[in-house]
């Protein structure tokens, strides 16, 4: 596609035969080409100096577009000078634009179709108007799904439970043809909870709602735009009568909370089954809120075949959204704690320290007065349909602090320019464009303390916040917005680290030596490369359509058996007080011995931290292929010495988007 911006092709040239530094032995290759390497128009997979070019052409189109509409005068030779020096970080992966943006900036989804939310990671979205209007009742649910076909990930929160009463719909049933688009399958959504709402809201009648599936693409047939194949409208089908088995059963009562969360997961479920393979969601609920704490009341039985519990029924979509708790300074932890010690959840979100404090070091400032939740990972605050944009930096590849300070500059304005864009969602659009809110994050902090220090850590973040805050009042005059309302955070990070070969977010490493495993589809052409270069290829023994590849990798500092569960929530307090005013996305593993810190920690700790999760410590063949296995020096040796020169220059199959939040914790 022709955009407004272009590199030229003489600088190119120079980047086209230097081999980028992916990291982890070919596993951040791989990570690349299966998820970023978009097809040409020639039928060839993109390079990664063409993959940088489109995502650098992209962010400098969007700015131009964005100062030419507004006739605010673009200079085309700073412009130049500008993006040669961003491309040159972003190919050394001194910093990285989201997987979303990487994917899908420079693309006719964002500069045709002008599907602005498909470069965002996350979303939130509050159902505490639902009893306003009868649209405030369906809008909640119609976002979720929307966005999560986007692949964005959602939080919610169940504050509109008892806002709406069920009525079962009567009467001769109306009929809809579903289009096969995206605005189709959410318009059914919107149709079928109308007719149990409109009730409420005067509405003459609630006739019951048929849907005509027959427009619908079959499965097997290959989606253009945000890839991917048709499942078919199977799923939207078993949605639809979920739904309303759910919504029956509560005919003449009032929307639950379970209820609520019920039709989010139901969404998540439903999108994950149309082939979009992953799904994140976050539900926020009150702690000492029963009924909410009762939702995740299941688990297998003894012999691990079938969910047992007062909730069991829910095991089949539940699984879609972590649940976390909303707590203060004063919230007693003993009871909640001990209920998190069992799964790790529920996680727990500080929203009067989200609301009050920008960086826990400064002084209360309560610019995020208005913030009504966390993204599904809980390091962006997020005001109701607000998203967020997060970029990644890598301290640990920088030069010196003079060149992390430059780099900081370029990850800044990618954030800034995709609050330029516009969404589908004019709910959306206002609190985008009044909050201007990015998250510039660091990732790899792990590796940097191997390397330098925590007081070298503390100075660098601590001068980089400054530097940060400089640019974006520089480039919020040039640019004519407002100033970001919040601009720093620490997101898990996932797919992108492994890009860079660092570790993911805040985070210690699993082990010293271990196969980290990722899955293929069988009929992917990116498995004879991974045969040939001598890693292990096994099929996947829970789904026989995909195969297992074996990556050794080697972490030459700390892992988690070397920290304890205090260690953890430190690093995320620290970091939360110099750096993230946002929050930090921090899962803190914990052996069963330290299960019973866990209400200590959050009572210690309750005054510096945003939002923190707990996960217990898997042990060794928990279930086969696990994603990470620990292996000694000896067997990584031997894996690393089977391996060959690892190259995949055309594979002619399309990057599958990454979609969603990308760690291996929040996303499902």
């Amino acid at each position: 596609m022709n955009l407004n911006f272009k590199l030229t092709d003489d600088f190119i040239d120079q980047y086209r035969n230097i081999d980028p530094l992916f990291g982890f032995n070919g596993l951040g290759l791989l990570t690349y080409y299966r998820t970023y390497s978009r097809l040409k128009p020639d039928g060839n997979n993109e390079q990664w100096f063409e993959t940088v070019r489109r995502v650098v052409e992209g962010c400098y189109s969007l700015q131009k577009d964005y100062i030419l509409n507004n006739e605010l005068g673009w200079n085309d030779y700073k412009a130049q000078h500008s993006a040669r020096e961003m491309y040159d970080r972003m190919f050394k992966m001194k910093f990285l634009p989201p997987g979303r943006m990487l994917w899908a900036l420079g693309t006719p989804i964002i500069h045709e179709k002008k599907v602005g939310q498909a470069l965002f990671n996350c979303a939130f979205v509050s159902t505490d108007l639902i009893g306003k209007s009868l649209e405030d009742a369906t809008r909640p649910f119609t976002f979720m799904m929307d966005m999560s076909m986007v692949g964005v990930g959602v939080g919610f929160d169940v504050e509109g439970a008892q806002g709406v009463q069920i009525h079962r719909p009567k009467g001769n049933d109306e009929l809809y043809t579903i289009p096969d688009t995206r605005e189709g399958w959410v318009e059914s959504l919107k149709r079928l909870l109308n007719s149990y709402f409109s009730q409420n809201f005067n509405a003459t009648s609630s006739l019951p709602i048929q849907f005509d599936y027959s427009q619908i693409r079959p499965a097997g047939v290959a989606i253009k735009g945000f890839g991917g194949i048709s499942s078919g409208p199977a799923p939207l089908e078993s949605l639809h009568e979920q739904i309303r088995k759910t919504l029956d059963q509560l005919d003449n009562q009032y929307l639950s909370i379970t209820a609520i969360t019920d039709i989010m997961n139901m969404i998540g479920q439903c999108v994950v089954a149309g082939n979009v393979r992953r799904t994140a969601q976050i539900a926020l609920g009150e702690v000492n809120n029963k009924e909410y704490r009762k939702l995740k009341d299941y688990h297998w039985d003894s012999e691990g075949q079938k969910y047992v519990g007062s909730m069991a029924h829910r095991a089949a979509y539940g699984w879609a959204s972590n649940n976390s708790v909303l707590v203060n300074t004063s919230t007693d932890f003993e009871e909640v704690a001990r209920q998190t010690a069992v799964n790790g959840e529920p996680g727990y979100i500080f929203m009067d320290n989200i609301r009050s404090h920008s960086r826990m070091c400064d002084p209360a400032d309560y610019k995020d007065i208005k913030a009504k939740g966390t993204n599904p990972c809980g390091e962006q605050s997020l005001e109701s349909y607000e998203l967020c944009c997060l970029v990644e930096t890598f301290p640990s590849r920088a030069e010196s602090k003079e060149d992390f300070m430059r780099t900081l500059k370029y990850a800044y304005m990618v954030g800034k320019t995709a609050t330029l864009v516009t969404t589908t969602w004019h709910q959306t659009n206002r609190v985008q464009k009044r909050n201007r809110r990015i998250g510039t994050s660091v990732t790899g902090i792990t590796n940097f303390i191997e390397d330098h220090s925590l007081d070298t850590l503390k100075n660098w973040l601590e001068d980089g916040y400054q530097e940060i805050q400089k640019w974006d009042e520089i480039y919020s005059s040039w640019l004519c917005v407002p100033k970001s309302k919040k601009t720093t955070s620490v997101k898990p990070s996932g797919t992108v680290s492994l890009l860079a070969g660092v570790n993911p977010g805040c985070h210690y490493p699993e082990f010293e030596y271990y196969i980290r495993r990722v899955r293929i589809a069988k009929t992917s052409h990116l498995l004879p490369a991974l045969e040939a270069a001598g890693l292990d290829v096994e099929d996947d023994k829970m789904d026989s359509s995909s195969a297992v590849v074996s990556f050794p990798v080697h972490n030459s500092g700390k892992c988690l058996k070397d920290v304890s569960i205090w260690e953890q929530v430190s690093l995320a307090a620290f970091l939360q007080t110099y750096w993230s005013d946002n929050q930090v996305s921090c899962t803190v593993t914990f052996k069963p011995e330290e299960s019973s810190q866990i209400a200590p920690i959050l009572d210690f700790y309750k005054y510096t931290l945003k939002s923190v999760s707990f996960l217990p410590k898997l042990e060794m063949g928990a279930y086969a292929q696990m994603p990470y296995e620990a292996i000694s020096k000896e067997k990584y040796e031997e894996m690393k010495k089977r391996m060959r020169p690892f190259q995949i220059m055309n594979i002619q199959e399309d990057a599958e988007a990454e979609k969603f939040c990308n760690n291996d914790v929040c996303v499902i």
